[in-house]
């Protein structure tokens, strides 16, 4: 199979250091494999989703010349496609309707019992969450190693819509990961912990499962992960070398010297090496140091 990558970021602000690691690595792994890279606009949660920040992430993606193979899909126009992976699973008695509130679960330690313990409610709409198998699933990571989930005791029966009509992460970027080929996901390891349900999904719905690499956070001076809601300071598009070979050392990688994006980008791929990714994090000041 033809490697196929992607980078899929929300919509919740400017492209930032942390995503643009993400970005750079998914785009070198994919170019250093002879493979495609694609690019996905994750906008299944309207609620955070600020204006204006798909074209400008977009446009700051192609300032540093990570340009996609193939046209840009979002998510939000796909709701068909996950709309027929839940009935699939609800067909199967995989899924089922909760009108559970916060409350309802308290006696369960936030773990769902396999089943709505609340009285149904005809005016609202429920949630729909996947009843989780008694067991351990476990991916092994290319840079992170081996990581195993215990469904039950770690996770408990999770959404996959929402009260609100919208369709959860888990559900849409499994169907999108099918749908577009992809062969690897490259993404950073705050999503380490969400690989396992997918995982668990792909199963349930009879999806190939991809490969998978986690890529380090870069975390602020408080140890917190870099987020666009959070104003993590942006990337500079009218000045891309600087953050670039920030970004490629953060990864391990060799720093080319060159002074043209174009010349930058294919000197890193000819040196990308996923063995020299570093598998912790780093935080604010040693980026400064950097």
């Amino acid at each position: 199979m033809t490697y196929r990558g992607r980078f899929a970021p929300s919509p919740t602000g400017r492209l930032h250091f942390g995503s643009l690691v993400a970005a750079l690595g998914s785009w070198l792994r994919a170019r250093s494999e002879g493979g495609a890279w694609l690019v996905r606009i994750e906008d299944v949660d309207h609620v955070r989703e600020v204006a204006g920040a798909r074209e400008d992430i977009l446009a700051t993606l192609d300032a540093f010349g990570l340009v996609p193979d193939e046209p840009v899909i979002r998510q939000s126009g796909r709701d068909a496609l996950y709309e027929e992976a839940l009935a699939q699973l609800v067909s199967q008695d995989l899924a089922y309707a909760c009108w559970c509130s916060r409350s309802d679960l308290m006696p369960f330690a936030g773990m769902h019992p396999r089943h709505c313990v609340a009285a149904p409610i005809p005016e609202r709409t429920p949630a729909w969450r996947v009843r989780v198998p008694d067991e351990t699933v476990c991916l092994d990571d290319q840079v992170r190693g081996r990581f195993c989930q215990s469904m039950r005791d770690e996770i408990g029966d999770f959404v996959v819509r929402r009260v609100d009509g919208a369709y959860s992460y888990q559900l849409a970027v499994v169907v999108d990961d099918s749908a577009q080929r992809i062969s690897e996901v490259v993404r950073g390891a705050d999503l380490l912990d969400s690989t396992p349900r997918q995982m668990l999904l792909q199963r349930m719905l009879k999806l190939p499962t991809p490969a998978y690499l986690h890529l380090p956070l870069a975390l602020d001076a408080q140890g917190r992960k870099l987020s666009k809601h959070e104003q993590a300071r942006t990337v500079d598009a009218g000045d891309p070398i600087p953050a670039l070979r920030l970004a490629a050392a953060f990864l391990g990688q060799p720093v080319p010297p060159a002074t043209s994006i174009d010349r930058f980008l294919r000197t890193a791929i000819d040196d990308f090496d996923i063995s020299r990714i570093p598998r912790s994090t780093c935080g604010d000041a040693a980026l400064r140091k950097d």
